[in-house]
């Protein structure tokens, strides 16, 4: 990546290599005050890139973000599986201490919000504004308000 393409990304908010470094160094300590001050700076880090995303939060792997983590909230109880697009402004929340469990392969639209103990399938994509409170089966796409799954591809038929 040149320079210039750094320092537009830089200036935006959208270099996140920093970010994903102390997260990971969060995840390696398990407890104590390194942890927590760890922890500390992660949240003001996430703050100044406009998001959240809890300490306790598992991600299987470095997510897609393609306008940086502006808006977006991930609960500390929420799972989120390997190579996951999420847009701008999605809130994966939490009721009860109970969030969102989210397959690999999957993509977030733009404002969506999933609340809750549930389970999101496998290469799902969850359209813009779409508010999940129910299970999503595997390879599936999910619209509107309520939600309706208008496509399920069944992928032992190909």
């Amino acid at each position: 990546m040149s320079i210039r393409r750094n320092i537009i990304d830089y200036s935006r908010g959208d270099h996140l290599s920093g970010f994903w470094r102390l997260y990971h160094l969060q995840k390696k300590r398990r407890d104590g005050v390194l942890r927590d001050i760890l922890t500390f700076f992660l949240s003001r880090s996430a703050h100044r890139h406009g998001g959240y995303i809890g300490p306790d939060t598992v991600m299987k792997d470095i997510p897609v973000l393609p306008h940086g983590l502006h808006g977006i909230f991930i609960s500390r109880y929420a799972v989120v599986g390997k190579n996951c697009r999420i847009y701008q402004n999605v809130t994966i929340g939490e009721v009860n201490g109970k969030a969102p469990v989210i397959g690999d392969n999957c993509m977030i639209g733009a404002g969506a919000c999933m609340i809750g103990g549930i389970r999101i399938g496998n290469n799902v994509k969850i359209g813009a504004g779409a508010v999940v409170s129910q299970d999503v089966p595997d390879n599936s796409t999910v619209v509107a308000q309520p939600v309706r799954i208008v496509n399920r591809v069944n992928r032992a038929a190909q």
